[in-house]
């Protein structure tokens, strides 16, 4: 879900991972984002760039 999610942002090109990242902050459940979390932690396998990304930004706030 997650890569798709990312090909629709990244058609926007300008701020496509910001996009994504808004998007999983708004309608993903907190578990949810925990779950991808793990994963991009532990390398991401499967994903697209800009969902990594997305991830990270999201990561970042929590900071």
């Amino acid at each position: 879900m997650a890569n798709q999610i990312g090909s629709f942002f990244g058609a926007q090109k300008i701020g496509a991972a910001a996009g994504m990242a808004e998007h999983l902050r708004k309608f993903w459940a907190p578990h949810m984002r925990e779950t991808i979390f793990e994963h991009v932690n532990h390398g991401g396998a499967g994903l697209e760039p800009i969902a990594i990304e997305a991830v990270k930004l999201l990561q970042a706030e929590k900071k």
